[in-house]
């Protein structure tokens, strides 16, 4: 079986969620409710949920992000054990941002924004706050992480990480800084730096 490495992974579900239209024909009644970052399942097995949306194009002026065409149902899905999947309004992401002790609003995300472009993909990683939703278009003020987001771009993807938060050890965002914070070290030892 073929191993992915994350960015591979990222690559191809990007390419993937691209690929779906962006405005889905689903009646309220088949969406799920958002659930919160962190929850528990009917056993009582703690689960944190990863989000995914896409949008047509994307534009950037200073520390805003604009999700421009943005599907109006946001994805989630939880890692192993459980593996949990669905959808709900993107809508509805936007009104429960500030719910809760842990909300976003209070420890907010890391996301990687993955910008499709011809041949090429390009991955920002950010820190999400303050999202505003009107009508198709999604804003959210962002600090960046690691790369550089660009003026605009075309189709794009933007996977939601909760592992990132400070509460917890690992995320995405983390591992690839810390890879690139590793890389650069060796390189330098190794040209005598």
């Amino acid at each position: 079986m073929r191993q992915w490495s994350k960015r591979t992974f990222l690559k191809y579900a990007a390419a993937s969620a691209a690929a779906v239209p962006f405005y889905s024909t689903l009646a309220a009644s088949e969406t799920d409710k958002i659930p919160p970052s962190r929850g528990t399942t009917a056993e009582g097995k703690s689960v944190q949920y990863l989000f995914v949306q896409s949008a047509h194009s994307i534009s950037t002026r200073g520390d805003k992000l604009t999700l421009h065409g943005v599907n109006p149902s946001t994805l989630f899905f939880s890692d192993r054990p459980e593996r949990i999947t669905g959808h709900g309004a993107t809508e509805e992401w936007v009104k429960t941002w500030s719910e809760g002790d842990d909300s976003f609003a209070a420890n907010p995300p890391n996301a990687t924004l993955s910008i499709l472009g011809g041949d090429d993909i390009e991955d920002v990683v950010v820190v999400l706050r303050d999202p505003q939703l009107t009508g198709s278009r999604l804003t959210y003020t962002v600090k960046v992480l690691d790369g550089k987001l660009p003026a605009s771009g075309g189709a794009s993807s933007l996977f939601i990480d909760v592992i990132g938060r400070p509460l917890t050890p690992r995320s995405v965002a983390g591992v690839s800084r810390r890879v690139s914070r590793r890389t650069t070290r060796r390189v330098l030892r190794r040209n005598g730096f």
